[in-house]
């Protein structure tokens, strides 16, 4: 059985739905026509930071993830889990896909817990470690569209807010996908001149955040993408919601966007470009 295609959403396309309603159209018809169907998991920051700003609660970010202190982690699963989540529900629902509601948590899906790969505290931020993919399989073979919010809860049961692009490439390997979507408001990663690279693998990704090309929330989705790319042995794709006729070219195998290979493709490629020298 073909596993499915899990696609990140960043919160900035729900905060342009009402300009951009081809993309939920594309969404909805990606489901369709993926043979192992979709699931997708959101983000949904600048609203959050619009509820902290109300609440006069700082916003601090660092090396791409949101600092997150235990005054803000539920305004930030309330705006996630609730406010964002049930928005795109509606999104989807309304073009017809059987789309359902869920965190990180429902059904063991994931195992959460305080990330501490930082050289500093990033406060309730959470990193999965492993989980059940049962809930979301079972949904899938039903016909349903999951649609997760990346927040999910400790052993001790409080909240943690996981970066969404981490939250993706995790579930990838979880739940079995053939491959990983990541939509962002930019067409892929870009170079130094500007144009969208077409395929990199680890070593090229660390080198364009070394030398500062890729910089900012691109660095958690690039990172994201490399990571999953290679623990599941698939292709990520980073690519732009702003182009809904591409998305369902990629949904039946086109290539768009920014496409992260996996080491042992990369390797081949090594292979066959030395070999190609050598004759």
């Amino acid at each position: 059985m073909t596993g499915p295609l899990v696609v990140k959403l960043g919160g900035a396309l729900l905060d342009e739905a009402a300009r951009f309603p081809e993309a939920f159209d594309a969404l909805a018809r990606m489901h369709q026509l993926h043979p192992g169907g979709v699931v997708i998991v959101h983000g949904g920051g600048k609203a959050v930071d619009r509820q902290l700003d109300r609440l006069g609660i700082q916003t601090e970010r660092r090396e791409g993830i949101r600092i997150t202190p235990p005054e803000a982690v539920e305004q930030v699963t309330a705006v996630l889990a609730g406010a964002m989540n049930t928005q795109l529900l509606g999104l989807l629902l309304s073009r017809g896909a059987s789309a359902v509601g869920l965190t990180l948590t429902d059904g063991h899906l994931a195992r959460a817990r305080k990330t501490e790969r930082f050289g500093f505290d990033p406060g309730r931020v959470g990193e999965l470690a492993g989980g059940d993919g049962a809930l979301v399989k079972h949904l899938l073979v039903g016909g349903y569209l999951p649609v997760l919010s990346s927040i999910a809860t400790c052993e001790a049961g409080g909240f943690l807010n996981v970066n969404a692009d981490d939250a993706a490439a995790q579930l990838a390997g979880i739940v079995g996908a053939s491959g990983l979507l990541l939509l962002t408001d930019v067409p892929g990663v870009r170079g130094a001149d500007g144009t969208v690279i077409a395929e990199l693998d680890a070593n090229d990704a660390e080198r364009l955040i070394a030398d500062g090309t890729v910089t900012g929330g691109m660095i958690a989705k690039v990172r994201g993408a490399v990571a999953a790319a290679e623990a599941g042995g698939v292709p990520v794709v980073i690519a732009s919601w702003a182009d809904p006729a591409a998305l369902e070219a990629l949904a039946s195998g086109a290539s768009i966007g920014t496409r992260v290979i996996p080491p042992q493709r990369a390797a081949a490629a090594a292979s066959s470009r030395e070999g190609a020298l050598a004759r």
